[in-house]
């Protein structure tokens, strides 16, 4: 397994690292029990966020009593110094810590820089100096900002959209954070779910000077990706093959699943329904083709294209289009007029 160190933050880890958003989906016992083995297998840095429910309290309770052992990363959605400080403090209360190693402002429409009236980069300052955070850190959805972000010299760390969809402008994006000394946390390693090869995966995020972070909700999951402490892997010619299949069928404006858009305003699942082409071919179709997503995709005919959705879209996706030519694809399968 190799050892990514973040930058300049000295922050030194397995490239193999626990993404804590899909853990507010199960119950505390079990996400308790995926973070221990998480640890026990090698993993030593966790990401999470304020905007991720109870996350951070799954994270506290299982780590509370360990915290020198291991690196936690967390973020604030916030936009004024006052909501920050809150949301910080909250973090640290469900955390049980006093100090977080990394906070990211999360998924920023700007380069927060000093004096530009917002007082958000202050913030980060007053808090580092506070000692409640180790270093100051972002996340960025659109590369234009990403890139502002790195030129601007301001962050230790940069969280950004990375897998083997990545274009050259998204490569290039890590190389530029390699030169200025940026760690780079790499999210969304999965395409959000559409990609189903781990091996794949993480043979291609090993040739780059970034760290994964991969959403983990179950043992089974975890167990995938701890089998790379014991079972090295690097690119061969049939998990390039399999990266060229899927760069083929994939590459394109496509829903990543994120959610920033919802909620819809007539109830549309956008973040499952505007990427049900790809979904449906694959997993079991028999999941998507069932009663209760029928009825779900129906709910696009009742899109009043109102554009809340793609004003939320961290990827600036026309979602009101897509959503429509998946709409038709999905009745062309009901019909029989398209198999998969």
């Amino acid at each position: 397994m190799r050892t990514i160190t973040l930058g300049q933050t000295g922050i030194t880890t397995p490239q193999n690292a626990f993404g804590a958003l899909p853990i507010q989906r199960v119950d505390m016992e079990t996400a308790v029990r995926i973070l221990h083995k998480a640890y026990d297998g090698g993993i030593t840095f966790f990401d999470t966020a304020r905007a991720y429910s109870d996350s951070e309290e799954k994270l506290g309770e299982a780590f509370h009593d360990m915290r020198d052992k291991i690196y936690i990363a967390s973020k604030t959605m916030a936009k004024t110094p006052e909501d920050f400080e809150k949301d910080l403090d909250t973090t640290l209360h469900n955390l049980r810590t006093d100090y977080l190693d990394i906070y990211q402002l999360h998924c920023v429409n700007q380069c927060y820089r000093p004096g530009d009236g917002t007082g958000m980069y202050e913030a980060m300052l007053k808090a580092k100096a506070q000692g409640k955070i180790r270093h100051i850190g972002i996340t960025a959805h659109k590369i234009g900002i990403a890139e502002e972000i790195v030129e601007s010299n301001l962050y230790e760390t940069l969280q950004f959209p990375f897998s083997y969809l990545a274009t050259d402008r998204d490569i290039a994006l890590v190389r530029a954070c390699t030169e200025a000394g940026m760690g780079f946390i790499a999210m969304k390693g999965l395409s959000g779910g559409l990609l189903n090869n781990s091996n794949a995966c993480m043979a291609f995020m090993s040739q780059y000077d970034v760290l994964p972070i991969w959403g983990i909700q179950s043992e089974k999951e975890l167990d995938e990706w701890l089998a790379f402490f014991d079972n090295d892997v690097v690119m061969t010619q049939e998990l390039q093959a399999v990266i060229d299949k899927d760069r083929t069928e994939l590459l394109g404006e496509f829903c990543r699943g994120c959610g920033y858009c919802m909620p819809c305003a007539v109830g549309i699942q956008i973040n499952q329904c505007a990427r049900m082409a790809q979904m449906i071919r694959r997993s079991p179709s028999v999941n998507w083709l069932s009663e209760r997503w029928q009825e779900e995709m129906m709910k696009i005919e009742k899109c009043i294209n109102c554009g809340a959705c793609m004003k939320h879209c961290p990827y600036e996706l026309k979602t009101p289009e897509l959503l429509r030519k998946n709409l038709e694809d999905y009745k062309n399968i009901l019909a029989g007029r398209v198999t998969v």
